[in-house]
């Protein structure tokens, strides 16, 4: 079965894309449970500016780099953007 994609190699595949902002966000906000925050442009352009080594110069997000950090950081921060 050497070639043959599972719906988990698909998955990871997914995570790992370098996207736009506005795909991440997209994302992001479609996986998270309801009751967390969501998201806006605004907010991850800040949390961008604040956390500059995360994209080595690049605007490139991915749901495997980003999504964990952007969850942790967004609950103390949304209310302040």
């Amino acid at each position: 079965m050497a070639g043959k994609k599972t719906p988990r190699d698909s998955e990871l595949e997914l995570n790992q894309v370098k996207t736009s902002l506005l795909i991440f966000m997209e994302s992001y906000n479609k996986s998270i449970p309801e009751s967390f925050p969501h998201t806006t442009i605004k907010i991850l352009k800040k949390f961008q500016a604040l956390h500059p080594m995360l994209f080595r110069g690049r605007d490139e997000w991915s749901i495997d780099r980003h999504r964990k950090r952007v969850m942790d950081w967004l609950p103390s921060h949304v209310s302040t953007s």
